[in-house]
């Protein structure tokens, strides 16, 4: 009997041990869902490029905003002729082969006082873009923390089966004993050992399997975080969140309702399309007149002049304009017919992808409330299937103590009881899950 037992598989028992030495040589690291999630927003590629771009955006509000201003420009340039001259000298003209040195300089300020609202419509389009761009980063935060929260709950169920199968393959041995002391007594056969004996190796290598499900659970979720490499996260468990209650009783409608006011990504889809209505509109602008105010400041001095340069540059030869510039648009090689039409197509693209986020978001709502609602009653069933198959197992373990039943009667019980087990557990976390996924789907999910 004693060397039967021996023939457990090596290579399970070798897997447990490698599987646990690896976990003991890393680093481990308390981790509750809070920081995970800080950990991942820090870290994230696509969210780290939402919050780049916002950047870009504040930047085109402000160009957009300061458009109201005038433009102001100076400009000088420094140059020497070399050749003949001319000079007006006691009204003659001299002409004198020298070279001059001479120095300009300019101030331009032009003002645009009426270009068929472009300015505005731009004004517009550029805090609409803004405001889409804070939800998208918002929408993002909230695929993180869905992200995390999936990875998270998965390890989490992914220990809570191990502990199912630890504490199972502990009572089978403790089991195993009883048998064994059955046998030398006379009171069971040979081959309820054997079979005992084959039902703890089975468990053994149930036991490895879940263990190495954690470990590469627990891998993704590493990798997701981006955490050092050898540091391993010790997660925290976490409560369910249990605020959707509220939503029961309300149908479809009240449902989708709730997601249009709440998900950020439609109202991002929404203030795009507004926006890039503004850019049509704007460009459209540029078939009609514009009317500019513009002033001039013009000086220069020349080494032709023997007077010092502060005085020709601010008195002799300083010149002003002031005017009113009329652009009237004829025929621009239909540049701003292309210009609109790709405005355009711009702007019924991106209705079409609203359109595609509107069914995407009702669909979305009504599948997580179908399935959070297939999840609670899920977790209902499995509690009383636990107490009956575990009320199942506690009877017929007494009455193969007492002989009155057969090995397969509680080899089949305990299955059903541990299946039971490990069927709660799915659901509760299942539940959990749901109830995440109905957040994200209605577009309230936080930490």
């Amino acid at each position: 009997m004693k060397p039967l037992q021996s023939k457990i598989p090596v290579l399970v028992l070798l897997g447990a041990f490698f599987f646990y030495g690896k976990i003991q040589a890393q680093e481990t690291i308390s981790l509750n869902f809070e920081i995970a999630v800080d950990l991942a927003l820090s870290k994230n590629l696509e969210f780290k490029i939402q919050e780049n771009n916002m950047d870009i955006l504040h930047r085109e509000r402000q160009v957009a905003m300061l458009s109201h201003l005038p433009t102001v420009g100076i400009t000088s340039n420094f140059l020497r002729q070399t050749g003949q001259q001319f000079q007006q000298i006691e009204g003659e003209i001299v002409v004198t082969n020298v070279s001059n040195d001479i120095m300009t300089g300019n101030l331009s300020i032009n003002m645009p006082l009426f270009n068929s609202g472009r300015r505005i419509l731009d004004t517009q389009s550029a805090n609409l873009a803004l405001e889409a761009g804070e939800k998208g980063l918002n929408r993002a935060k909230q695929q993180v923390v869905f992200e995390v929260s999936r990875r998270y709950l998965q390890v989490l169920l992914d220990q809570e089966l191990v502990r199912i199968s630890g504490e199972n393959l502990e009572n089978q041995k403790q089991q195993l004993l009883q048998i064994e002391g059955f046998v030398d007594a006379g009171l069971r056969t040979i081959s309820d050992l054997y079979n005992q004996q084959s039902e703890v190796a089975r468990l053994e290598s149930l036991k490895v399997d879940a263990e190495i499900q954690y470990e590469n659970d627990l891998w993704l979720l590493t990798e997701y975080l981006q955490l050092d490499p050898g540091v391993v996260p010790s997660l925290e468990p976490v409560e369910p969140i249990r605020e959707i209650s509220s939503l029961e009783g309300m149908d479809m409608s009240q449902l989708y309702d709730l997601a249009k006011s709440n998900r950020q990504d439609l109202r991002q889809q929404t203030l795009l399309a507004n926006s890039f209505k503004k850019d049509m509109q704007a460009i459209k602008a540029m078939y009609f007149p514009r009317l500019t105010a513009f002033y001039n400041y013009n000086t220069f001095s020349t080494s032709l002049d023997d007077r010092s340069l502060r005085e020709q540059f601010l008195r002799v030869y300083p010149q002003n304009t002031v005017g009113l510039g009329l652009a009237i648009p004829i025929f621009t090689n239909f540049q701003s017919r292309l210009d609109v039409s790709r405005s355009r197509v711009a702007y019924e693209n991106q209705m079409l992808q609203k359109e595609a986020i509107d069914r995407k978001v009702y669909q979305e709502v009504r599948l997580a409330y179908q399935n959070y609602q297939a999840a609670i009653r899920k977790e209902k069933n499995s509690q009383v299937q636990v107490l009956a198959a575990e009320e199942a197992f506690t009877t017929v373990s007494e009455r193969f103590r007492l002989g009155l039943s057969s090995f397969v009667d509680i080899s089949t019980a305990n299955q059903t009881m541990v299946r039971a087990q490990v069927d709660l557990a799915q659901a509760v976390y299942t539940l959990y899950f749901q109830e995440v996924l109905m957040k994200f789907a209605l577009g309230t999910l936080e930490i």
